[in-house]
């Protein structure tokens, strides 16, 4: 049974397709259609009537089950290509560069969603918004991060079936989602390593544990947010269907 009088804000709310065609889901008309077919939820309660104001900033809208994320709720969603050199720390005690350079000109407070070793590069998030950082960061959850290491060659073609069933590490087991080689151009091999795990310094000590040590390594993907083509030492913001999915990956 449709229920609208919990989420009704008639008073400081605004038209629910008004926020979804603002929030980039589609035209005010195709959003008056979503709310029709019934596939969009405020705070968990299903909402057909058409003209139901709402207040965005504080409730949960979602859309064939993914969440929708509005201007009106602050938050902020930050990709970075990080390069070498730059510490994963909002604010280095030692004066190195850090992530603060991505954060200047923006009123809100931002923090970095995992970590990434200084001589890494790749994607790392920046947000303001707590409960998603938190999950994306909780072992728990099993976000899955894809890497591309530089190692030397050759790889055996029974690697990718070894680190699936595990390597030990001094400070226990890991194993990868998957892996594959890449590209191989002499002695130089690129492989990709996809694996949910956020110990420090893990890719590099898994690869050197089987014989392979890193010679660069970069962080392509976090989770469905990919690197893409973002340049080094640059920022993007996300994606209303990139945050959705990382609301998705972790259950909000």
């Amino acid at each position: 049974m449709t229920r609208t009088g919990d989420v009704n804000e008639p008073e400081r709310g605004v038209r629910l397709q008004k926020v979804l065609a603002s929030a980039g889901v589609g035209s005010r008309r195709a959003c008056e259609e979503l709310i029709a077919a019934g596939r969009v939820e405020v705070d968990g309660q299903v909402v057909r009537t058409q003209g139901v104001r709402v207040d965005p900033a504080s409730v949960v809208i979602k859309v064939d089950g993914m969440r929708v994320t509005t201007a009106e709720s602050g938050n902020v969603y930050l990709a970075v290509n990080k390069p070498a050199g730059v510490v994963s720390t909002m604010n280095d005690p030692h004066g190195r560069k850090d992530l603060r350079r991505y954060t200047e000109g923006r009123r809100q407070r931002l923090f970095h969603v995992g970590r990434l070793d200084t001589d890494t590069e790749g994607l790392i998030l920046l947000t303001n918004d707590g409960e998603l950082a938190h999950r994306l960061a909780h072992p728990s959850y099993e976000v899955l991060k894809t890497y591309v290491a530089e190692v030397p060659g050759p790889v055996a073609p029974g690697l990718g079936k070894q680190l699936r069933a595990g390597v030990e590490l001094e400070d226990g087991p890991v194993t990868v989602h998957s892996f594959r080689v890449v590209e191989r151009v002499g002695t130089r091999v690129m492989v990709e390593v996809v694996l949910h795990e956020g110990r420090k310094h893990v890719v590099r000590r898994l690869l050197e544990a089987v014989g392979h040590p890193v010679r660069r390594l970069v962080r392509t993907r976090f989770g469905p947010v990919a690197l893409g083509d973002l340049r080094p030492d640059n920022t993007r913001v996300l994606r209303a269907d990139e945050v959705a999915k990382l609301y998705d990956a972790v259950g909000l």
